[in-house]
């Protein structure tokens, strides 16, 4: 025991030097991109970026994986760019469509509510919206 006290002078010493290695070896662990944009990307193709603000409800996220509809980041973006179109219009409830693909977006939550690809379009009726961009 005296062998073990003439090592370190206190508990203090003991547990300061052991939490400084383990907080070393969690900060180099952290990332900047979040779990849900890695999940996010994994489920449903669409690709984590740290300056995007677009969230995904649940039955949009369904819808996604229901159509087999991924997203490339250049269309993430450019959705993004809509979101931020409608924004500047005052625009609360927005159709943004990007390529073939269509989405309903609550704005002033940033929420994409539903997504809609080419065939599902072709009724072209959009309810409870007042403002489309096209992107």
């Amino acid at each position: 025991m005296n062998k073990i006290a003439g090592q370190f002078s206190s508990i203090e010493q003991i547990s300061d030097q052991y939490l400084s290695k383990k907080s070393v070896n969690n900060s180099e662990q952290t990332s900047d991109i979040s779990f849900e944009s890695v999940l996010k990307q994994q489920l449903f193709g669409i690709e984590p970026t740290s300056t995007s603000n677009i969230k995904f409800s649940k039955h949009a996220e369904n819808r996604l994986a229901e159509r087999n509809i991924t997203l490339t980041e250049e269309q993430t973006v450019r959705l993004e760019d809509g979101v931020n179109q409608a924004d500047e219009k005052g625009i609360k409830d927005s159709l943004v469509l990007v390529d073939s693909l269509a989405f309903i977006v609550n704005v002033p939550n940033r929420t994409v509510v539903t997504a809609m690809d080419q065939a599902e379009t072709q009724s072209n009726i959009f309810t409870n919206i007042d403002g489309a961009v096209i992107n």
